[in-house]
């Protein structure tokens, strides 16, 4: 069954219940009331008979004509003796030769009840005659609720035509405005079942739905999710092919070493240093690819401590001295004493890593300069460099895996791509709640900056 069809049913049913629940309402309220005002009418037939009534000397009752009385001629009146015998009683009731009433004939205190005589269906008031506290008779006085009944199942009838009316009108409003609110959901079903059909992640669905409504709200919700996965399903491809053009390099010059090697029918010594050098980077290539995989997994603890980061900073400026030997010009221009909470080896990474960075793409003759800076509550690590510097079209890639601008893949490995490492250390910085950022011309150098929170401790 379909949600359509569920909530018409549901809506028409909730409809249904309230005109039911309604329709009881005013049924029996109608039922009191008619029965209200037969009682009063009886009651006050009974009080305009007592008061013309009369005891004689031997304290027996003695009551005028009733045909004197103004008497509605619906109502049936019997007047009983304190013997049984019946003293009077109006002419539409001379048909009963028994009370109209037998149950409440030896009633004590005034009683109405329903009482069935045939298929008559009468109302009765019974008021015991009593004088000096000694019961003299009985007075009756009743009416036909036929009249009644009839008013009743014409009401029951109109109530029940009406509910019915009202459910088929519920019925079908609730479907036309139930379909052309669901339509929207309709179209995004329709629409994801080409996407998954067609394989085609650059669909989007329009949006016709107002942006505040819900529906509205769950097609950008769903355009968005669309984007993402078209991104990183590109993102993925884009990676696929750059791992491969990876591992194809090295993979072919072990090859070609080793099919060197095996035609000479000798070990060159220049072949073995050259295959162990590939074997280091598919070595480190396959490490990183590990580290990222466990790292967006969460399996990767960090060792949250106190850091003393202008030590560490120190101890990362004397290797890249090492690293630049006399090519490069190696500068701390600044350092502050700022203490961190981090993981002190991973922190450690990252600052290598730009270092490293900086002293690849920096021409011989070169400077790289090292600061710490306090800012506010924040530490400030920049490592600039005046080397080949990064395209604008590139910068907004640098952190993404193996990004390659097109130009790059003509390159050799040396010169072309970011690799892994720009994206380890873009996640272990946000894993200490800091942010990493980039600024860089092509032809005039590149900027990094490590944003960190420094520690309460």
């Amino acid at each position: 069954m379909s949600l359509r069809v569920r909530l018409t049913w549901l809506y028409t049913s909730l409809m249904g219940g309230l005109i039911l629940s309604l329709g009881l309402a005013v049924y029996s309220m109608v039922r009191v009331d008619l029965v209200y005002n037969i009682d009063i009418l009886l009651e006050r037939t009974a009080n305009d008979i007592i008061h013309n009534a009369r005891i004689d000397a031997a304290g027996n009752l003695d009551l005028v004509n009733l045909r004197t009385l103004n008497l509605t001629e619906n109502l049936l009146i019997q007047v009983w003796g304190r013997d049984g015998r019946l003293l009077a009683s109006s002419e539409n009731a001379r048909q009963f030769t028994n009370s109209i009433d037998l149950i409440e004939a030896q009633a004590v205190h005034p009683a109405y009840r329903d009482n069935y005589i045939g298929t008559l269906h009468l109302r009765v008031l019974s008021v015991p005659l009593v004088v000096n506290q000694r019961k003299i008779g009985l007075l009756q006085v009743g009416t036909n609720l036929n009249l009644v009944e009839q008013t009743q199942r014409s009401l029951l009838n109109v109530l029940i035509i009406t509910a019915l009316v009202a459910m088929v009108l519920a019925g079908l409003i609730s479907w036309l405005i139930i379909g052309h609110a669901l339509a929207p959901l309709e179209m995004i079903t329709r629409v994801a079942t080409n996407i998954t059909a067609a394989d085609d992640l650059s669909r989007r669905i329009s949006l016709s739905a107002p942006t505040h409504d819900e529906v509205g709200q769950l097609i950008q919700a769903f355009n968005q999710t669309l984007s993402r996965l078209e991104h990183l399903f590109t993102a993925q491809r884009r990676f696929l092919t750059d791992v491969s053009h990876e591992l194809r390099t090295p993979l072919t010059v072990i090859k070609g070493n080793v099919g060197l090697m095996r035609h000479v029918h000798s070990v060159d010594e220049e072949s073995l240093l050259s295959i162990e050098n590939e074997v280091d980077r598919l070595t480190r290539l396959v490490g990183d690819l590990l580290l990222l995989a466990q790292a967006e997994s969460g399996k990767i603890p960090l060792d949250m401590q106190p850091v003393e980061l202008d030590t560490l900073l120190f101890e990362v400026f004397q290797q890249m001295r090492i690293l630049a030997g006399d090519h490069l010009q190696v500068k701390l221009v600044e350092i502050d004493q700022l203490k961190v909470t981090g993981d002190r080896d991973r922190l450690k990474q990252v600052l290598l890593n730009l270092g490293g960075n900086a002293i690849k793409y920096t021409p011989a003759g070169g400077s790289i300069q090292i600061g710490l800076y306090r800012s506010g509550n924040q530490a400030r690590v920049v490592i600039s460099d005046s080397g080949t510097g990064i395209s604008a079209e590139d910068l907004p890639h640098i952190f993404e895996r193996f990004y390659r601008s097109e130009k790059s893949r003509t390159r050799s490995h040396e010169d072309g791509g970011f690799g892994l490492g720009l994206s380890i250390a873009y996640w272990i910085v946000r894993q200490h709640d800091g942010r990493i950022e980039v600024d860089s011309k092509e032809g005039q150098g590149t900027t990094f900056c490590i944003w960190l929170p420094l520690s309460t401790k």
